[in-house]
């Protein structure tokens, strides 16, 4: 076992014995489960250059011993397929996989696998830092004579998804596959812990679905953020595949070009859609609405209703509730899912959906619409136009979030997940 700063500055001896110079870093070709070290980066008196690992005949804490006298004094330059370990990965930002946080590397760990040397852990503890210090042997004996733990924590390298800047995600096993994983509320808490610079990279190994998953569990703030760091075109894409109030949210924080760029880069529905739920005040029940509810003819059987959904195929954010509106599309009852599906196929939807259900108006305050759902206990109110149309519904999460402090907000399960 080897630890990076172990090695860092100790001497490269040639076959001979002679000194020619110090290890200033080393590299390893990722690909692999543990990336295997391919070379030294050496420090000589006037320049650095690279030596391949097929030259070095012993390599511990007491430095480098090469098996030739021979060396290549070319200038060193790294290879798309490789990472340097000081240099890209010391000091820099990882995501912990597993532990589902950003977190800093304090040292590195090598183990010999097959007669080889291979990067197979990060130091995410204060032990590393100490050991870079030089004073870990002390730290720890007096750790132990008071009976102090030291803290330790490694990562597995298969646990690890680097993404500074400097590390091109070309170059990784298989780019950011472990964050494309994470639950979209971990891995939005993830980015909102990266620097900017590393936001955009992770969403880029992400498509399009799976990005709006993440942008609706951003903070507000960091949504801002990324969205505008974003190719103009690909965020309109994300903002298509979102639901439209989350979609709206965002738009309307946006500044007013950045605005306009992305709607004019929008599919005209979706764009239109956007442009009408802006248009209400964000403090209303329009505000915070939803246009993805489901609604079918007052006129159809069970059986019809059934076969509608199915056409339908919903994408919508709750379908909890199927609202029954007539020919003008004016709301005359709701169903609940189970009273449809037990009910005879032949039986008038009528006669089981629950007539003149409880709505609100589009202009209502969010703290009414709030009271709504809480005193009727709904996991969705439908919102209407002064005509008694259906336009809209407010989730009891959007609801909630509307009026909760932000500590609270936070604690509040979504109503629907997509996956």
């Amino acid at each position: 076992m080897l630890y990076l700063s172990q090695a860092i500055g100790r001497p490269v001896l040639d076959r001979d014995g002679d000194s020619i110079g110090k290890v200033a870093d080393l590299i390893v070709a990722v690909g692999d489960r543990y990336p295997p070290v391919t070379g030294l980066v050496v420090e000589t008196d006037r320049r650095r250059i690279f030596l391949p690992w097929t030259s070095v005949a012993s390599f511990d804490v007491s430095g480098a011993r090469l098996s030739t006298d021979k060396l290549d004094i070319t200038k060193f330059h790294q290879r798309p397929n490789e990472i340097t370990l000081k240099q890209d990965l010391l000091d820099k930002q990882i995501v912990d996989i597993d532990g589902r946080k950003v977190v800093r590397v304090n040292d590195l760990r090598l183990d010999e696998i097959e007669g080889k040397l291979h990067l197979v852990a990060v130091d995410v503890g204060a032990a590393g830092l100490l050991r870079r210090l030089g004073i870990e042997r002390a730290w720890r004996t007096l750790a132990r004579n008071s009976r102090v733990p030291l803290p330790e924590r490694y990562i597995d390298w298969e646990d690890v998804d680097p993404v500074e800047t400097s590390i091109a995600s070309i170059k990784l096993r298989v780019p950011h596959q472990g964050l494309a994983e994470l639950h979209p509320s971990d891995l939005a808490t993830i980015i909102d812990q990266l620097a900017p610079k590393d936001r955009v990279g992770v969403l880029a190994s992400l498509d399009d679905e799976a990005a709006a998953d993440v942008f609706e569990e951003m903070e507000p703030e960091t949504q801002v953020e990324v969205i505008e760091d974003l190719d103009p075109a690909r965020a309109a894409d994300i903002l298509e595949e979102m639901s439209p109030d989350d979609a709206a949210d965002l738009v309307q924080d946006l500044s007013d070009e950045t605005r306009q760029e992305i709607l004019a880069l929008m599919e005209r529905d979706e764009a239109e859609e956007l442009g009408e739920l802006l248009a209400y005040p964000e403090d209303t029940a329009g505000g915070i609405m939803t246009t993805e509810f489901v609604a079918i003819p007052a006129a159809l059987t069970c059986a019809q209703a059934i076969d509608r959904l199915r056409e339908m195929e919903p994408d919508a954010e709750t379908i909890y509730y199927v609202y029954v509106v007539d020919g003008e599309e004016r709301i005359v009852g709701v169903l609940s899912l189970r009273d449809l599906i037990v009910s005879a196929p032949g039986k008038p939807i009528t006669e089981v959906m629950i007539p003149e259900p409880v709505t609100v108006d589009v202009l209502a305050s969010e703290d009414e619409v709030a009271e709504v759902v809480a005193h009727y206990n709904l996991l969705a109110v439908p919102v209407t136009d002064p005509e008694h149309r259906l336009v809209g519904i407010v989730t009891v999460d959007d609801a909630m979030d509307a009026i909760l402090p932000d500590a609270w907000r936070k604690r509040l399960p979504r109503l629907a997940e997509r996956h």
